[in-house]
């Protein structure tokens, strides 16, 4: 049995994930009183009693997402499960950044510090009411991938999520997204919607919050990675701390190619892939792209102590 731990992006945050573990289990809270320290603010109250629409805004979710997915494997590893039974981390999105902290390429801190940044950065990115981003289902990834050429007309428009093989979003300037929904919809698409985002993430327009992650990414220290790391913009492991650097900087305007990601691991003979953290949505993802792949959330004290006496 070979096992990948994954992490989930935004979209997954909810009011009150992670306190449960927090309770639960000393190394999870300190997870959070570290990420408070590093932010210089209580973000872990705002993730347990704030407002959610507070929670969803950029800047918020991408820490406290991370936060609660380390949470999760600390107490994983105070039951004894530690980041030896796993093969790969990757994580969707933002959730890469947490897979680098479970391999100990990054600190929690750190990761917290750059994920508030990267969260500012892609958020003034692009004017409110600029770009949008639009989920597919029903079309393949190359099929989507001719739907935003054709709809660009001389806009942005850009195949930016390979999620599974019938869901793809597509990222980039409204008006361009907008078309595409429509010429998706001539092309067989089974339902083609507008999803509640703050900015087009994951496309060209996001070009200045790449560069501001080159310049504070420059500053981080990163070590070699314990486990092999699958990048989102790679689709395949790398273990190489300065490629891993600048594939976190690609990966501001690059596609996350989640499909080939998991397919790649289950290439290599990962049989099981353990989501870490707020939600499940990863589980249905992993599952439409490859049935024969075991899946299990991990996400509260009570899955903690299910994997345990597994």
């Amino acid at each position: 049995m070979s096992i990948a731990f994954v992490f989930p992006g935004q979209g997954a945050q909810t009011i009150g994930m992670g306190r449960a573990l927090a309770d639960a289990y000393p190394a999870a809270r300190a997870v959070f009183d570290e990420v408070d320290d590093a932010l210089g603010e209580p973000l872990s109250q705002l993730i347990w009693e704030g407002d959610q629409d507070a929670l969803t805004l950029t800047r918020n979710a991408q820490p406290a997402l991370m936060a609660t997915s380390m949470a999760a494997l600390r107490a994983l590893e105070a039951e004894g499960i530690g980041m030896d039974r796993a093969s790969f981390v990757a994580g969707h999105s933002l959730g890469e950044y947490a897979a680098l902290c479970a391999a100990g390429a990054l600190s929690v801190a750190d990761a917290a510090r750059l994920l508030r940044t990267r969260g500012q950065a892609m958020q003034e990115a692009v004017p409110v009411g600029i770009g949008a981003m639009a989920a597919i289902l029903g079309l393949d990834f190359a099929a989507v991938t001719a739907v935003a050429e054709e709809a660009a007309q001389g806009e942005v428009c850009q195949a930016a999520n390979d999620n599974d093989p019938g869901q793809v979003v597509v990222s980039g300037h409204k008006a361009a997204v907008e078309r595409a929904c429509e010429i998706a919809k001539a092309k067989g698409a089974k339902r083609a919607m507008l999803l509640p985002v703050s900015a087009p993430f994951h496309c060209a327009l996001m070009a200045p919050a790449a560069d501001v992650m080159a310049e504070a990414l420059g500053k981080v220290h990163l070590n070699a990675p314990s486990v092999t790391v699958v990048p989102n913009v790679r689709a395949q492991g790398c273990d190489d701390a300065d490629v891993l650097r600048g594939l976190l900087v690609d990966q501001v305007t690059g596609s996350v190619r989640w499909r080939e990601s998991v397919a790649w691991m289950a290439g290599q003979g990962v049989t099981e892939m353990w989501e870490v953290g707020a939600g499940k949505a990863l589980c249905g993802m992993i599952r439409r792209i490859d049935r024969s792949i075991a899946t299990r959330a991990v996400g509260t004290p009570d899955d903690v102590i299910a994997v345990r006496d597994a």
